[in-house]
């Protein structure tokens, strides 16, 4: 007797039916009951295929450059020599170092009008990158005890007036013992790109680095050289005293070094 208002009954064809789908059936025969035709046709899997690779390429692109580097520690080892980092100089601490926070694609993604540079110190605090200026070495200024070496406060004025709240794009070459970015530095002066190192060289506020290895250059080297040497045939800034009583940053450095250690040997 038919289950009204259904028409069918238990035991009936739908049943078996339903009992057949839930047979097992093997991975083979599976295969063989495939449309494959559905996939030999392109609009079918291209516009899954345009979609993965969009997805997978805009992952590449921000994790390469739109992704917001907070700090010297976060920067790839690939990136170094191959890539530059843009930013605004937050802080310069010494005549030949500052530090830049790291505004990626720059005014094109909102950085300046859209989203903020932090400008106060809390906010700032394990968000910014230290940037060594490569190829350089500016005059020391007093810390750890130390006293200032002559022209530290010039340099220091000259560069903080050079580069604070300024634009920059470091080419970075690596990390140095300090953790800070040794990288060539640009920043756009009157619509003209300026060295930064260099620009400081031919002013007098700074000597070629003198270290004898881990000295970075980018290929500037003889560039850099010619510009301190004019400056000092000039007499300019560290220049203008008398030859013999000249000490190099370096030379500095290394003074205080000593003194340091001999200080250290009296006490023990």
């Amino acid at each position: 007797m038919p289950w009204w208002p259904f028409g069918s009954s238990p035991g009936s064809s739908s049943s078996k039916d339903d009992a057949s789908s839930r047979r097992p059936v093997s991975w083979i025969d599976s295969l063989d009951r495939t449309d494959w035709d559905h996939y030999k046709d392109p609009k079918n899997w291209v516009p899954t295929l345009l979609v993965t690779a969009t997805v997978v390429a805009s992952l590449q692109l921000y994790r390469s450059y739109l992704r917001r580097i907070p700090g010297a520690l976060h920067i790839q080892p690939s990136f170094f020599r191959k890539r530059s980092v843009f930013g605004q100089v937050t802080s310069v601490g010494d005549g030949d170092n500052f530090h830049l926070f790291h505004t990626p694609g720059g005014r094109l993604t909102g950085w300046g009008w859209l989203r903020k540079v932090p400008d106060k110190k809390p906010e700032l605090r394990n968000r910014t990158i230290p940037i060594r200026i490569a190829g350089v070495d500016a005059p020391e200024c007093a810390h750890f005890g130390r006293p200032a070496q002559p022209f530290s406060a010039e340099a220091l004025a000259w560069l903080s007036n050079y580069l604070l709240g300024k634009r920059v794009r470091a080419k970075i070459y690596k990390r140095d013992q300090y953790d800070r970015v040794v990288a060539t530095v640009y920043v756009r002066r009157f619509l003209f790109r300026r060295d930064v190192g260099l620009e400081m060289l031919k002013t007098g506020l700074a000597t070629t680095y003198e270290a004898k290895s881990g000295a970075e250059f980018g290929g500037l080297e003889a560039e850099y050289k010619a510009a301190e040497a004019e400056a000092k045939a000039r007499k300019l800034g560290i220049w203008s005293g008398k030859r013999r009583d000249f000490e190099s940053p370096r030379e500095f450095k290394a003074r205080m070094a000593t003194i340091e250690e001999l200080q250290n040997k009296s006490k023990s």
